[in-house]
Parts: structure tokens; sequence; C-alpha cells
């Protein structure tokens, strides 16, 4: 049985600057982790219905825009509406302080900022992904 965990990395909405997404794609897919990575300008149901469809254990949104209170808020209720809250969402970007409270009061797992490192992301899915799926 393959137990690599399995991430889908998206960049919703029209920022199209996505630097981020793809050093974070690779560096899990070289820590042993399966990766999709959606390309850019993906609606939060397209980020949602590829969440289903390829099974992933985790989601993560690069958000650059300033929309990030909007889209991951629409993520997470997309995937309560498809019985998927086990897949956890986290994400990173610009993100003010004061939003990353409110993300995690609705359910976001971590937010990572600028300065935060690629292993930083590694240890966190590792200890926070659970494999509940049947």
């Amino acid at each position: 049985m393959d137990t690599r965990l399995r991430i889908l990395i998206a960049k919703p909405g029209l920022d199209g600057h996505d630097r981020g997404a793809k050093v974070i794609a690779r560096a899990l897919r070289d820590a042993g982790m399966e990766v999709i990575y959606t390309g850019l300008r993906q609606t939060s149901d397209m980020i949602v219905n590829a969440a289903i469809q390829e099974d992933v254990d985790a989601v993560g949104l690069s958000i650059l825009s300033g929309a990030h209170m909007h889209y991951f808020e629409e993520v997470l209720a997309g995937l309560k509406g498809r019985n998927a809250e086990d897949i956890l969402l986290f994400g990173g970007g610009i993100i003010p302080e004061q939003d990353i409270e409110k993300l995690k009061a609705l359910g976001v797992g971590a937010i990572f900022t600028p300065g935060a490192s690629t292993q930083d992301v590694i240890t966190y899915l590792k200890a926070n992904v659970h494999h509940g799926k049947d």
C-alpha cells in the first residue's frame, strides 16, 4: 500500500505569480510526496473538484493577491459541501498576521508567509496529515 502523502498545490484567482507554489511543489516531491499542481487561475470549485478527483490528503493554496479570506473560505465550504473535511487545507503567501488567526479559527491549518522554509512545510504536513481514507 502506498502511504505517500498526496498534496494538491493550487493558485486561486487571477494572481499570476506562481514561483512560490512551484518551489513548494518541488520540495514536497523531493521529500517523497506525490504532488499535483493545478496551475494558475483556478476557481475554488476547480480546486475542490481536483482535490476530490485526485483523492488528496491536503490542499495548499498559494495566494499573493490579497483575496486570501475569500478563497480559503470558499475552498473550505466546497470541501465541507462535498463531505471532504478530512482534506487538510493549508496555504502560504502574503497574509497579514491578524488574518492568519481568523483563517485558523475557520479551520485552515498552517499558513506559511515569506521567509518560511520548505522544510517547515514538509515537517508540518508529515505531522498533521492523517490517512483516514478507505
